[in-house]
């Protein structure tokens, strides 16, 4: 399947990418937050929404205890996340690569909204069954 500029792939999160999903003891602590971290970097935008989404990534894993992670991880997403950075986990990577900043269409939102439709966060939360 090709895509071309305008064609949003499904929503995907791979957690807290190049970071732990929490600590040995909870392993999945700020997990919520990091999902909901990469639906923004999903749909992309302009450099502003970016500061505002990582500065809710940090407020949100203040918020479950760890303020120090917390810190750690606004550097890691200031400087990994760029939009210019071919990787996976890049600002707007439900988009094809180059994108940059920029504000959505009205067509973008409506596929925005479209594909939110489909998305089961249950697959990033519930325990894996084991199969046997």
């Amino acid at each position: 399947m090709s895509l071309n500029a305008n064609e949003l792939k499904p929503f995907k999160s791979d957690g807290c990418s190049l970071f732990p999903d929490g600590t040995f003891n909870q392993q999945k602590l700020w997990l919520a937050c990091c999902v909901a971290h990469d639906f923004d970097y999903w749909q992309g935008g302009t450099a502003m929404q970016r500061e505002q989404s990582d500065a809710r990534l940090k407020q949100c894993v203040k918020e479950v205890g760890e303020p120090i992670i917390a810190s750690m991880m606004l550097a890691g997403v200031r400087v990994g996340g760029s939009p210019y950075l071919p990787t996976p986990f890049r600002w707007g990577y439900g988009w094809p690569y180059p994108r940059g900043y920029k504000v959505l269409s009205e067509s973008e939102r409506q596929q925005v909204e479209h594909a939110v439709r489909n998305v089961k966060l249950e697959q990033y939360f519930m325990p894996k069954t084991i199969k046997q």
